[in-house]
């Protein structure tokens, strides 16, 4: 107790106080002007890029919502004011990229582009990698990762021009890989791309932030669809994959999956879409943004761990497969007599 009274102990406690309220106070900081700047944001169907952009409409912010589907669009626009605008966009389609470019132009004009927000992504399953074949990954890493240097590459000259903020959305999977398959390689990268990015636009003015989320309920999290996936590619692995992992193993894999969805996933987007926000209006955006629970409190600790343990951890998600066949035939040799 008496070290807490002395003048050393004090002092440092004081500083910490200090520092606190120095980055409390910096960090809620607002931009001006915010009815005159324009925000491009991709993946708006539904999830969070069309909660994103009713929200910055609402705000004022002239909001572009770029959508894969015209019914996607269409649907936006009923909820939304008038000044948000509609583009349809495929993020792996160039020349689709191309004509979202002309009509942003065309929109912004001398203003330029003050915030784009990479947020269109999706997630097939997280099966383990010998279920998979390489056109799953491809699928995956075109939307997510090459889709979002593509679409960031294309509309850096009217970011530079508005001097202004690119928002990556990435993942907690881009910290810890769950599962196989494209999307936690897909994330990784977003983080990757993103921190070149950053220090590359520095000298522009332009703030590059991540947003990493942890499990919410949104439509690419929906358990049926992933299921499905699932399934269909259990039911193409060979008699001598499936003999490795064990004849129930898809069973007890989806039961296991289920229970951690229902533990996991959150019904509060809006943790996800007010970080994007916050990067967007803030005078000094956060490099990293982790939104969620889970993600504050689970996740992104166990990331700083030793790997052993944090390999535990997520392999506790998930039951283990049986013996395999190989290891199984190594065994039965080992014990044969000479």
């Amino acid at each position: 107790m008496s070290c807490l009274l002395d003048p050393p102990c004090l002092a440092l406690a004081a500083c910490a106080l200090l520092t606190a309220l120095v980055w409390f106070v910096r960090d809620s900081l607002k931009i001006s002007d915010i009815d005159q700047k324009y925000v491009f944001i991709t993946g708006c169907d539904s999830g969070f890029g069309n909660q994103l952009a009713k929200q910055l409409d609402r705000q004022g912010f002239r909001v572009i919502a770029a959508c894969l589907t015209e019914k996607g669009a269409a649907e936006l626009k009923t909820s939304a004011t008038p000044r948000l605008k509609t583009v349809l966009l495929n993020v792996v389609d160039g020349k689709s990229i191309d004509e979202a470019v002309v009509f942003v132009k065309a929109e912004v004009g001398e203003e330029g582009l003050w915030g784009l927000v990479n947020n269109a992504g999706i997630l097939l399953a997280l099966p383990p990698t010998d279920w998979i074949q390489i056109e799953s990954f491809r699928k995956v890493i075109d939307v997510n990762l090459l889709g979002t240097i593509e679409v960031t590459l294309k509309f850096l000259p009217l970011v530079k021009k508005a001097r202004g903020r690119i928002v990556n959305v990435s993942s907690i999977m881009g910290r810890l890989a769950f599962g196989g398959g494209g999307y936690c390689i897909s994330k990784f990268g977003v983080e990757s791309f993103s921190d070149t990015l950053r220090k590359d636009m520095k000298h522009f003015d332009i703030k590059v932030s991540i947003i990493e989320p942890g499990f919410f309920k949104t439509q690419i999290t929906n358990v049926q669809p992933i299921e499905k996936e699932l399934r269909r590619l259990w039911s193409a692995l060979t008699p001598e994959i499936k003999s490795s992992y064990g004849t129930d193993y898809i069973d007890r894999y989806l039961k296991a999956q289920n229970t951690s969805m229902n533990l996991l996933l959150s019904s509060k987007t809006s943790h996800v879409t007010d970080c994007m926000q916050h990067a967007l209006t803030a005078k000094y955006p956060r490099t990293r943004y982790g939104a969620g629970w889970d993600a504050k409190l689970l996740w992104l600790p166990l990331s700083y761990l030793p790997t052993a343990l944090t390999d535990r951890v997520i392999r506790g998600l998930l039951p283990d497969p049986a013996e395999s066949g190989v290891t199984a035939t190594r065994h039965s040799q080992q014990q044969e007599p000479r």
